[in-house]
């Protein structure tokens, strides 16, 4: 075969162009383009190693700002409950006292009429003795004839009555 025996010939050749265009691509390539895509892809995980750390610190941050809150709500949860008894004990201590002034009122009114009622009863027995006394003087003088004294008659029913 006629190609095999130019083999001899051209083969230098074709290793000296192959070692020439690789040589070039290794340049070009290797060395011009891999350490642009090479800084470009540090630059990327130095970036999101950088926004890792900057979410990281702002997850961290956030945690606090809602510690801090819920210590906030806590607090004022518990001021609001104690406000909330305080306000309970301050009305049921005006509520005492605004019964015990109606008590002390009505306790009042009580008193009064029940003296009023006493003086009322006293003036009706008074009213009834006195009437009872008159009767008594009259029907002993028509039954008997008899005059009798109205301090005597007064003294008679009083005696009856109370005795």
């Amino acid at each position: 075969m006629p190609q095999l025996s130019q083999l001899g010939e051209v083969l230098l050749s074709q290793l000296f162009w192959l070692a020439i265009a690789l040589g070039f691509i290794f340049f070009v390539i290797g060395r011009g383009m891999v350490p642009r895509i090479q800084a470009t892809v540090d630059a990327r995980e130095q970036k999101i190693a950088g926004d890792l750390e900057q979410a990281q610190a702002a997850r961290a941050a956030a945690d606090e700002t809602e510690a801090a809150w819920r210590a906030r709500m806590d607090a004022a949860r518990a001021e609001a409950a104690k406000l909330a008894q305080d306000a309970k004990q301050k009305s049921a201590a005006d509520t005492e006292k605004k019964v015990k002034a109606a008590a002390d009122k009505l306790n009042l009114k009580i008193d009064s009429s029940e003296a009023k009622i006493r003086d009322s009863l006293a003036a009706a027995r008074s009213e009834i003795e006195t009437v009872a006394a008159e009767a008594t003087r009259e029907l002993v003088q028509r039954l008997t004839g008899l005059k009798v004294d109205s301090k005597e008659a007064a003294a008679a029913v009083k005696a009856e009555m109370h005795g």
